[in-house]
């Protein structure tokens, strides 16, 4: 069956290339899929540009939109398992996340169409009883939306919910490595009744698929979530036609326990934030920094308990952690170890891969703890997006807001304490999009999400996540035109 969908139809590459789609367990391949061309992503263009300007999808009632959006969540819910279990055959995650992510894809949706209909603009007071004066809000137009490979149908759910309900027309465009539920998604779309051309599909590289649509001056929106050098990579392609861009790069994120924390909830959730999805989580908490009084013990059980998290296929309910995406990404998790010890790091647990013979198929990676880390050393600064922490100590509370914002980065962070004026303090101090107190890791579809620094540009989620795809138009009219008498004449 072809896995790209291109004005209303399902069709093959046009170079005739395939991509074979391993499931990271064990390395085994689970489907087969086209692999795009940038001819392809020309062709998407086309059918978006064409499909918004004839102005059907972008321009009638927002309630025929909500409608869809309504009904994707439907078919989403009523599939949820088979979806999960795709995400975790695409991804290694455990089948428990995958579940979750499915959850999260549905509010998303149901969110986005409970807030399509209803800021139809306002109205703006003007200095004369003769003029009218409104702002209304519409389409940005075709817009790219590019997903990563580590939450690939959450990811995209945040970009599509919104430009959907906005009136835009998409071009999608999923990692390489993991596109198995996006498509799913599509097929569903299809079914939930979006017209032809206003959702399209593309599959392949980065640099083949994915660039075009930076690149294109008929794309007018270009959403990407992903690595920092990529992003910077489309944001200069996209000056050169000044489109508008939304990046999330990812993030260095501090997760602050002083000593007056709950330090069995802090300690559980330390291990949450920096092996959940082992590690491969943009707002993952791989900078634990721990106050001087509690941070040997600390540390020595954070140790232990990492070394006994059960890694394991994510469709086994035994498992608490999954591979990594792929060889090469363990690889290079792998040097940042290596690299870690040459730092002067002290290696407390992990650092290696896994023993057991079940095992040896798949990219898995011992859940790795670095202690006696410095502000200076790479594996602190550097995002590694795997399974590995550093740990730093820090003495007073400014020590501790000046480590966590010791980062070029600035996506979230986290601050336990019993002290309500110091978690206050603190998480107003840190420069991060989302600060957690006392838990880490929860996101709400109607809050806010993105980062400062080098974490990206704009947000999704939320308001704002609508705001990216609408533009804001000024009508001002005059119900009584007269000469102006400017000039003589």
């Amino acid at each position: 069956m072809p896995t790209q969908y291109v004005d209303g139809a399902w069709v093959a590459g046009s170079g005739g290339g395939r991509r074979e789609i391993v499931n990271p367990a064990d390395g085994s391949v689970v489907a087969t899929v086209a692999e795009g061309t940038s001819a392809d992503t020309h062709r998407a263009i086309a059918a978006a540009r064409k499909s918004f300007d004839a102005g059907d999808w972008a321009f009638g009632p927002v309630q025929e939109r909500v409608a869809v959006l309504n009904r994707i969540a439907d078919l989403l819910a009523a599939d949820r398992a088979a979806v999960a279990r795709l995400e975790t055959l695409d991804t290694g995650k455990t089948l428990r996340e995958s579940e979750d992510d499915v959850d999260d894809v549905v509010a998303v949706f149901r969110y986005y169409a409970g807030l399509g209909d209803k800021d139809g603009g306002r109205v703006v007071a003007a200095a004369s009883p003769t003029v009218s004066s409104r702002i209304v809000y519409e389409p940005v137009g075709v817009c790219g939306l590019i997903a990563p490979w580590n939450y690939p149908l959450l990811q995209v759910s945040w970009k599509l919910a919104p430009a959907l309900v906005a009136g835009n027309t998409v071009v999608v465009k999923p990692s390489e490595v993991t596109p198995l539920t996006t498509i799913r998604l599509v097929e569903m779309l299809e079914q939930a009744g979006v017209p032809a051309g206003v959702v399209n599909l593309v599959l392949g590289s980065g640099p083949v698929v994915g660039a075009p649509l930076a690149e294109s001056p008929d794309v007018d929106l270009v959403s990407f979530t992903g690595g920092l050098a990529t992003g910077q990579t489309l944001m200069r392609a996209a000056a050169g036609n000044v489109k508008k861009v939304a990046l999330e790069l990812g993030g260095k994120n501090p997760n602050i326990v002083f000593a007056d924390a709950d330090l069995e909830a802090a300690l559980d959730n330390a291990l949450t934030a920096a092996f959940l999805h082992s590690g491969q989580v943009c707002s993952a908490g791989a900078r634990l920094l721990v106050q001087d009084e509690i941070h040997d013990d600390f540390v020595a059980e954070l140790g232990r308990r990492a070394e006994r998290i059960h890694l394991g296929d994510g469709l086994d309910p035994a498992s608490e952690s999954g591979p990594l995406v792929s060889s090469a990404h363990r690889d290079k998790v792998e040097g940042y170890v290596r690299l870690g010890l040459a730092e002067g790091a002290r290696l407390v647990a992990g650092g290696r891969r896994p023993e057991e013979a079940d095992l040896q198929g798949g990219f898995f990676y011992r859940p790795t703890v670095f202690a006696d880390c410095r502000r200076d050393m790479r594996i602190v600064q550097e995002e590694v997006f795997g399974p590995v922490v550093t740990v730093e100590r820090f003495r007073t509370e400014d020590e501790a807001v000046a480590l966590g914002n010791d980062t070029a980065y600035g996506l979230a962070g986290a601050v336990w304490t019993s002290d309500t004026g110091r978690a206050r303090r603190v998480s107003g101090r840190l420069r991060h999009g989302t600060v957690w107190v006392n838990d880490y890791g929860p996101y709400l579809p109607q809050a806010e999400w993105g980062g400062f620094g080098r974490s990206g540009i704009g947000r999704e989620l939320g308001p704002a996540g609508l705001a990216e795809y609408r533009e804001a138009k000024h009508i001002y009219e005059n119900t009584e035109p007269a000469p102006a008498r400017w000039f003589a004449g």
